[in-house]
């Protein structure tokens, strides 16, 4: 049967009146590695948020969650509702319940990321980030599944489908992660789209907002969940895998 090894980081800070928690299964190297067997199942992940970004069995398609529900973006740009038994490999989520909330009147992806590092200067506290607005642009990729053995994530990423759309309405999810979790997460700012419709999607690669607003939840908290069987058993961690996953992520 298989067993999963729980870890549980928490983080204090004066102002937080309440424990945020984000809870995220196995790490982001585990996955740059090519560990995309699914360890938990979507319907169980909603128990522990209603928010976040990660992907699915055998690495097939982006995942978004937004309002308590699962979104799969798959290779073909399509959104689906995956069943609640598909498992997921690697995602991150939360209870959204934000914190701060403004307006932003036009912003690039860069010009976003200042924006919200001004709003929330401690860069070593998690923030969950949703952004629903008008997009004059949006460039977004999602990835096929794959088929054993698996290839590491970077070569996968070589031949992902990138898709661009103009003038959309959507949401993007994601998160602004500290830069001590190098190896478990992506540091920095890792984002998911959704259109208003629920027809595209897919991990965000650039874009341009011509105005919206800002959500933010700060977030004191990290369970993660870690698969106890043979997944991680012959993947070597140690290895510092930043150049490959700034290759994936951009």
């Amino acid at each position: 049967m298989k067993k999963l090894l729980l870890i549980t980081v928490l983080f204090f800070f004066c102002g937080c009146s309440q424990s945020d928690r984000i809870t995220q299964t196995s790490t982001i190297d585990a996955l740059l590695a090519g560990a995309y067997d699914g360890q938990i199942e979507c319907g169980k992940l909603l128990s522990s948020g209603d928010f976040g970004i990660g992907t699915f069995d055998r690495l097939d398609g982006e995942m978004a969650v937004l309002d308590g529900k699962v979104y799969q973006i798959k290779a073909d740009g399509k959104v689906y509702r995956p069943a609640g038994n598909v498992k997921t490999p690697f995602a991150t989520v939360c209870k959204f319940k934000p914190d701060t909330r403004f307006e932003i009147k036009w912003a690039d992806f860069k010009t976003a990321e200042s924006i919200i590092n001004e709003k929330i200067l401690n860069q070593n506290i998690f923030a969950a980030v949703k952004i629903t607005g008008t997009f004059k642009y949006m460039k977004t990729r999602s990835v096929p599944a794959q088929n054993k053995p698996y290839p590491p994530l970077v070569e996968v990423a070589k031949n992902q489908p990138v898709f661009e759309m103009n003038e959309v309405r959507g949401t993007i999810v994601g998160f602004r992660s500290p830069p001590f979790v190098k190896g478990v997460n992506v540091s920095g700012f890792h984002f998911h789209f959704l259109s208003n419709d629920f027809t595209r999607g897919g991990h965000v690669l650039d874009f341009q907002l011509d105005a919206g607003k800002c959500e933010i939840d700060v977030c004191n908290e990290l369970l993660l969940i870690l698969p106890e069987d043979d997944i991680l058993k012959d993947i070597d961690l140690s290895e510092d895998k930043s150049e490959e996953l700034q290759k994936v992520e951009k």
